[in-house]
């Protein structure tokens, strides 16, 4: 029997993305889809198994997770390296809820 799960983004912050986390914590930060919460886990994979698309180094594969207030399990697909605070930024407006209309 196959289980279904629904998809969530990941962040993995590396470099100076990461600067207010201990060095040895490696971790990966998503939303869960069916309740809201915030969630974090260990990255198991490592920065080789990652790719650019999408102008951002990427990892398609992902993770599976659980999320620990819903008790749901969830696929981390894709999981999205941020190594620097513009990076930070440019992927906070790439996949913002809130549309931006132009004046022009």
């Amino acid at each position: 029997m196959r289980l279904h799960s629904k998809e969530t983004v990941g962040i993995r912050y590396t470099g100076w993305a990461a600067l207010d986390r201990d060095p040895q914590e490696d971790m990966l930060e998503y939303t869960c889809p069916y309740c809201g919460e915030h969630g974090v886990k260990a990255a198991r994979r490592t920065h080789a198994d990652y790719h650019f698309a999408d102008g951002f180094l990427q990892d398609l594969q992902g993770e599976m997770a659980a999320c620990r207030s819903c008790r749901r399990s969830l696929r981390i697909a894709p999981v999205v390296m941020l190594h620097d605070k513009d990076e930070k930024r440019r992927f906070q407006a790439v996949f913002s809820d809130i549309l931006v209309t132009s004046r022009n």
